[in-house]
């Protein structure tokens, strides 16, 4: 009769591997910590600072959190930095539908009804071509298409749909949503498409055996599986459009409000303080986004 075998002890780590897996992250602790770690810190430390026409002051004061939000208690008129606000958040939401739609329509197209990975990857190149230039070159094309004497308006003229000029397509909302649209919908391709590719075709196959029609099949079969895409996306651009102030300042012709530009001017006129109060609540409502939409699905475990 045999005796039962005593269990094996589980393996010990080698001596020195953490140690060395320590080393390995050292690089990246420090790029992290130097290039984003420092400047954040630095930047809460001057929100705190006082300042005139002349210089910096250090020291520790709420003024300019106090300042950002003077007026909001008023009941009777929303305050400034209330309206900037909404009118940022604005922008978001149509620029994130927008997107998100775009990004998801040609996705689908390029997973599903293209065979070839060749011409997967040709189609796909393509729609990088607007990265090819930069932000402010792309923006500067629509100028002679969405001016009043624009193309655009010079072909509704002629054709007879319009009698005048139409002064909305520029230096408007239509002109910065269309601007962001046209900037970061590639941001949301990429990752949608990514998830689009890992997809098992057997699962699609599946459903149509089932029965399934064509709407089904999407909403409860490649929705699901590409909510990681679509996360990913969304914070791309929502975090992207939360903070950019160039877009809005040339396409809304410096008229238009947002919190980036509120900071770039706070900037110029060397208001260093209140714009870093300004950039911390900021990433504070930024952050509270992303937490909201990473609640959502679990990325690392996805990934």
């Amino acid at each position: 009769m045999s005796t039962p075998s005593a269990p094996l002890p589980s393996p010990t780590p080698a001596p020195g591997r953490s140690l060395s897996a320590w080393w390995q992250a050292t690089p990246l602790t420090a790029v992290f910590a130097v290039f984003f770690l420092v400047p954040l810190a630095l930047i809460i430390m001057v929100s705190f600072w006082d300042f005139n026409e002349y210089e910096l002051l250090p020291g520790f004061t709420f003024k300019n959190y106090i300042s950002i939000f003077d007026g909001c208690g008023n009941t009777v008129e929303m305050c400034t930095t209330l309206k900037t606000y909404l009118s940022t958040f604005k922008f978001c939401l149509m620029v994130w539908l927008i997107t998100l739609v775009l990004g998801f329509a040609v996705s689908y197209f390029l997973a599903f009804h293209i065979r070839s990975s060749g011409m997967q990857t040709l189609l796909f190149v393509l729609c990088t071509i607007p990265f090819w230039t930069s932000n402010v070159i792309r923006m500067i094309s629509w100028v002679p298409l969405l001016g009043r004497n624009g193309l655009v308006n010079q072909g509704l003229v002629g054709a007879g749909i319009v009698d005048q000029p139409i002064e909305w397509l520029l230096f408007s909302d239509f002109s910065v949503t269309l601007a962001f649209v046209h900037l970061y919908t590639m941001f949301m391709i990429v990752p949608i498409f990514n998830s689009m590719m890992r997809i098992d075709r057997s699962l699609l196959e599946a459903a149509n055996d089932s029965g399934a029609t064509g709407w089904q099949t999407l909403w409860n079969v490649v929705v699901p599986l590409c909510r990681t895409g679509i996360i990913i996306g969304s914070i791309f651009v929502i975090t992207i459009v939360m903070g950019d102030f160039v877009t809005v300042g040339v396409m809304g012709g410096q008229q238009i409000a947002s919190i980036g530009k509120i900071i770039q001017v706070q900037t110029s006129y060397l208001q260093f303080p209140l714009a870093a109060a300004n950039a911390v609540i900021l990433l504070a409502i930024v952050l509270m986004i992303i937490w909201a939409l990473t609640r959502l699905v679990d990325i690392r475990k996805e990934l």
